[in-house]
């Protein structure tokens, strides 16, 4: 029965055979993958499933390949799992829409580049067609009788009924050129992507056989070639062996197969626990940003093992989502192979290996903190934001969390961690400040920062989407309060006190005509302690939250109240010295002083013709 591709899929598939030819090689690391991944469900069915039990008794996992230099075809087999014909269908026949629009967004235009591309976004299959005109796949399904031929030129696909001895898998490329139709190519080219893959693969290889001058059969007196079914690949459990048997190149390919990712890993995470509690880690943190990292259907990139039996590789409860980007493997002695997602849950020993994991991870980016600065930015400009994450509710690693997290300041050039903030504490500062907000530039200006300038007190300048959320939330950090300035009480002496005092009793007019000209919009209005240069400033209440607070809370979908702001006056500004012999201006010049803090806040002027009528009025007084 023909099939037609969706218009997406013709559109990717175009893209693989026309646009994507500098790095080709990769299609076969992306088949053996989808091969291994057959092997691994049926690997685990046979051992929890009581209907596969008796059909792989005597089974011997295992993939081959098979070259063809006069037909120009190479295939591809495994003994795994197979496919039905409707799985075929779903398989083969679509493309996840998320990973088809993510693969398209991703693309630079840069071959290279995007070629390493395939594979992130369930699409790696397709990479065949950069070397083939036609894919035939034949599939059987263990335990059923019927096998069903896949085949496509790339325009359209055609399923059938087939024969095929055995369940499993064979994808039969029918090649554009010779090349990967040689035993030596593709020798080569598994060394290099897939040596690491846990189940053998065999491959008949031509092997020089050296001549024998005695021999008495004329053919063996001279050397020759001979086909051989070899094993190529050390088909190893990286993660189970000791880190002193292993290069960063071994652990560089296991990586690149295991993520799909041809850059090499910015770390390394290598555990094995013996003892009371006996598992296996392996984590890598990535150099490149995964295309789904903040989607709420995030794929997990940490595979579970249980006792080197591949289980599961969508189990988000592995690691806190604020660690997604951590690819991996864990392999847990003592689980159930039968494990279900409640025991995932509330498993004892699964929660000591993810704390033990959680805590490796932070030691581990701590180091390159401290090591390689240059390194840790990296990190820090692809991962921060999610990092973050980690800070909001209740976590018990929230110190840990912070100790890596890095900042912009109001002092420095650069970014600074809280330990190097610390350090640099003025005299008889107590608690860490921080400014947030949605612009960097307005921040850096706001009023709010004028006196802590003139105190000589770095402020934490947080523009990220998450940090008016999180910041708030960090409570502390090795003893010192982590302080929004915008919330924050100017601590006065008793001669300030005073001067304070007399500056509210002279303004007493002015003040009372702004309550009441914004007596909708703010809470309060206040001389200020706080200014040296500008005329006003917002600040909110201690437990209030400020406007960029207000507007992320709305953006996701909770139900935010108006809070109002304080209006707070600086009364030795040149405005109010005039404003106190024209108090007549002072309902309009209340209008546009508050509209001009929250311009500089960064948020809205609700009613643009008032603010304009008021200046309006000011400015022909002035004219």
């Amino acid at each position: 029965m023909k099939h037609e591709f969706s218009a997406q899929v013709g559109e990717l598939l175009n893209l693989m055979i026309h646009s994507l030819y500098s790095n080709k090689e990769i299609f076969l690391r992306e088949l053996i993958s989808n091969a291994s991944d057959a092997i691994d469900k049926l690997n685990y069915l046979s051992l929890s499933d009581e209907k596969y039990k008796s059909i792989c008794e005597n089974w011997r996992p295992r993939i081959d390949i098979k070259c063809d230099k006069e037909a120009k075809t190479l295939t591809i087999s495994d003994n795994g799992i197979g496919m039905d014909e409707a799985e075929l269908i779903a398989n083969l026949g679509t493309i996840a829409n998320s990973g088809t629009k993510g693969f398209l967004a991703k693309l630079s235009g840069d071959a290279k580049k995007d070629s390493a591309l395939i594979g992130q976004f369930g699409v790696g299959f397709y990479s065949a067609f950069m070397v083939a005109s036609k894919i035939e796949v034949k599939s059987r399904k263990a335990g059923e009788d019927k096998a069903f031929l896949w085949s496509s030129d790339a325009k359209s696909y055609d399923i059938s009924e087939c024969e095929k001895d055995g369940f499993g898998t064979d994808v039969i490329l029918h090649l554009n050129e010779g090349e990967f139709a040689e035993s030596f190519r593709i020798q080569n080219i598994i060394k290099k992507y897939s040596n690491h893959i846990a189940y053998p693969i065999f491959a008949d290889i031509d092997e020089w056989v050296a001549g024998d001058p005695n021999a008495s059969d004329e053919k063996l007196k001279d050397g020759h070639y001979e086909s051989k079914n070899t094993q190529i690949n050390k088909a190893s459990a990286i993660w189970q062996m000791s880190r002193s048997q292993l290069k960063e190149s071994d652990y560089n390919e296991f990586y690149a197969g295991l993520s799909h990712d041809s850059s090499a890993p910015l770390a390394t995470i290598h555990t094995k626990a013996e003892g009371t509690l006996e598992f296996a880690t392996l984590f890598f943190i990535p150099s490149t940003e995964p295309f789904d990292l903040f989607r709420a259907d995030y794929q997990s990139g940490v595979k579970l093992y249980v006792k080197r039996v591949f289980i599961t590789d969508d189990a988000k409860e592995l690691l806190p989502s604020y660690l997604r980007f951590v690819k991996g493997v864990m392999d847990v002695e003592d689980l159930p192979l039968n494990v279900s997602r409640e025991i995932l849950q509330e498993n004892r020993i699964l929660a000591n290996v993810k704390e033990q994991s959680i805590k490796k991870i932070f030691a581990e980016l701590e180091k390159m903190m401290k090591n390689d600065k240059a390194k840790y930015e990296k990190f820090w400009q692809l991962f921060g934001k999610v990092l973050k994450e980690g800070l909001y509710g209740f976590n018990s690693h929230k110190e840990q969390i912070l100790k890596l997290c890095l900042f912009k300041s109001s002092q420095k050039e650069g970014l600074i961690s809280l330990s190097e903030y610390k350090e640099a504490m003025a005299s008889g500062q107590k608690d860490i400040y921080f400014i947030s907000g949605s612009s960097e530039g307005l921040l850096r200006t706001s009023p709010l920062l004028e006196s802590y300038k003139k105190r000589d007190i770095n402020v934490l300048i947080c523009d990220g989407e998450i940090d008016n959320i999180v910041m708030p939330m960090a409570g502390e950090f090795e003893g010192c309060a982590i302080a929004n300035i915008a919330n924050q009480k100017t601590e006065l002496s008793e001669d300030e006190k005073k001067e304070q005092e007399n500056a509210t009793k002279d303004a007493g007019a002015i003040i009372s005509s702004f309550k009441e000209s914004l007596k909708d919009e703010v809470k309060d209005v206040k001389i200020s302690s706080r200014l040296t240069n500008s005329a006003v400033c917002l600040v909110f209440d201690e437990n209030d939250p400020d406007y960029a607070t207000q507007m992320l809370m709305r953006q996701m979908g909770h139900e935010a109240k108006d809070v109002k702001p304080i209006l707070e006056l600086n009364w030795n500004h040149e405005i109010f010295t005039k404003l106190k012999d024209n108090a007549i201006l002072a309902p309009s010049m209340a209008k546009v002083l508050f509209g001009m803090a929250k311009i500089a806040e960064g948020a809205n002027i609700e009613n643009p013709s008032e603010f304009n009528k008021a200046l309006e009025k000011i400015l022909s007084k002035a004219l």
